[in-house]
């Protein structure tokens, strides 16, 4: 039996997650929601579209529902709401804020005995593991994480949320000089704004506070206020033909010297031609997991770090041995 999937938001990560879903011969997708009128969701497949008050109704119906919205503010609110009656599977992304996250999810899903694992995605996710394997290594060194360059969902997520601000593209860009020091085996200690700048391209209502614009978007904490930010105001013309797409990726490293003193240096990168199609798949590949773990009994919150890689798989652990091992 096909395990059955629901998508909550229908936007770029949404129509990934459809996408990515036709490509599992085990998966299938039950339905769609959105908070929009459904007749006007165009989906990239043909589904069934919901209003988010239909999501009570398909309880039974949905093995594992899959959480597309914002971590700015759709993430916190709907994840508890949407754990108390599927299993599920969100791509939250706003790192300060994750234990606060895990603990709210983690009560709600062990109160509804439904299982919900979090931010997933390439990071928090992927770089993630990288990350932890790479510190588990005996010796010196230290891991160092830099992002893009790319366009940053949720970041732009948090700029259309300003006042006055029609549409926006953020762009992390990793300083090119601090990524050779550590790829030396400098190892130094870097401050969040040595290691990366954020570029903003926004798109204003007519008439808008430009001025109040841009200082809120510097202000903004967790998102830019620890960061060199420029603000750059465009046309939606412009927006559209230079910035269309949602290109990403980064670098993971650890730089150091094992314990008789011999150097060596680890690196896991991404370049990712479109962010949320990438992201949608490591999602689809998760509600997998969920699903499985669930059958086993667990319940509450779990991240990728409690998650074996053969949960992830649609081979079989003979399959896994015999093939990847």
């Amino acid at each position: 039996m096909k395990i059955r999937l629901g998508i909550l938001g229908y936007g770029n990560l949404g129509r990934g997650v459809q996408y990515a879903a036709s490509l599992c011969e085990d998966m299938e997708v039950a339905a769609v929601f959105t908070r929009r009128d459904p007749a006007s969701v165009k989906t990239v497949l043909p589904v069934k579209v919901e209003h988010t008050d239909a999501l009570a109704s398909y309880v039974g119906k949905i093995d594992v529902l899959i959480l597309c919205g914002g971590s700015a503010t759709d993430l916190p609110v709907q994840s508890v709401e949407a754990v108390r009656l599927f299993n599920t599977v969100d791509s939250f992304d706003t790192h300060a804020k994750i234990p606060a996250y895990f603990a709210a999810l983690d009560r709600a899903g062990k109160e509804a005995g439904h299982l919900g694992v979090m931010s997933v995605g390439w990071d928090p996710g992927l770089f993630s593991l990288a990350r932890a394997y790479f510190t588990t290594l005996p010796g010196t060194g230290e891991a160092y994480t830099f992002w893009g360059k790319g366009v940053s969902q949720g970041h732009s997520d948090a700029i259309r949320r300003v006042a006055g601000v029609k549409d926006a593209r953020q762009y992390t860009v990793p300083v090119e000089s601090a990524l050779e020091r550590v790829r030396s085996g400098e190892n130094p200690q870097l401050t969040t704004r040595e290691k990366h700048t954020r570029e903003c391209y926004v798109v204003a209502e007519e008439g808008a506070d430009l001025a109040r614009i841009e200082r809120e978007i510097k202000e903004m904490p967790d998102y830019f206020a620890d960061y060199d930010t420029t603000v750059h105001f465009i046309s939606e013309e412009e927006l559209r033909a230079k910035h269309g797409g949602i290109p990403h990726g980064g670098f993971v490293l650890r730089a150091g010297k094992s314990a008789a003193g011999n150097d060596y240096l680890m690196e896991f990168s991404l370049k990712l031609g479109s962010n949320p199609e990438f992201t949608s798949g490591v999602l689809v590949a998760y509600a997998r997991a969920v699903h499985r773990l669930y059958g086993e009994g667990k319940t509450g919150a779990v991240t990728v770090f409690d998650i074996a890689p053969k949960y992830l798989s649609p081979l079989s652990e003979e399959e896994l041995r015999k093939t990847l091992l």
